[in-house]
């Protein structure tokens, strides 16, 4: 099976993705992860991606449709895979259509992991980590012994900037106006499957399972 796994930040994607892949045998595509790999590997497209990503701009659509592309021609493909983070906006979800028809593709199904926005700022606004050992919490459900401290080696615990509630609204804010139009898209090609992610981390992966099994199965 091809998918695409869409959701807010904080749906838990790409925890899912992942669990998923390994369960059916796919491959884990997560877009970051494959920008990284081609500049750790000096790849020609690697080197071009390195170029935006030091300047600090955006790597354009074309060249990540052409390393996911260059993924199809090495053969790393042919088990099917999981696209995480990958289309963001309806042009980006057009030139991956042009890419899939150009080497005889077929997107089988859309993951939409939907939270509403309240879960998404508890979950993220409630992650802090150990700034000297890198342990993580989560309040509420792994929260430290003594609040405010690692149960490690007692140092204050951290949040990054980008987890506060007001960073975290803002994201939410950007991926409404960005990315949530793909749902429609996706949704008029009969390929989108939405699956309630506000709940435990089984729960949503037992309701991953049987959406893929009855697509598989027709």
């Amino acid at each position: 099976m091809n998918l695409v796994f869409l959701g807010p930040p904080g749906s838990g994607k790409g925890t899912q993705a992942a669990r998923l892949s390994a369960k059916l045998g796919l491959v884990h595509l997560s877009t970051g992860d494959v920008l990284r790999d081609a500049v750790k590997k000096g790849t020609p497209l690697g080197q071009q991606a390195e170029g935006y990503m030091k300047r600090g701009e955006l790597v354009p659509d074309a060249l990540i449709v052409s390393l996911i592309e260059s993924k199809i021609a090495a053969g790393e493909l042919t088990s099917g895979f999981i696209l995480d983070g990958f289309p963001r906006t309806i042009p980006q979800a057009e030139a991956l259509d042009g890419m899939f028809a150009k080497n005889g593709i077929t997107l089988h199904q859309v993951i939409l992991l939907s939270v509403p926005d309240d879960e998404i700022v508890r979950r993220l606004s409630g992650r802090w980590h150990c700034p000297t050992c890198g342990q993580g919490y989560n309040y509420p459900a792994a929260m430290p012994q003594v609040a405010g401290k690692c149960d490690k080696d007692g140092s204050l615990l951290q949040r990054r900037p980008d987890d506060e509630e007001s960073v975290v609204r803002n994201r939410l804010g950007v991926y409404k106006k960005q990315t949530q139009p793909i749902e429609d898209y996706y949704r008029q090609k009969s390929l989108l499957r939405e699956i309630k992610a506000d709940r435990t981390p089984d729960q949503v992966f037992a309701a991953l399972m049987e959406a893929t099994a009855v697509k598989a199965a027709r």
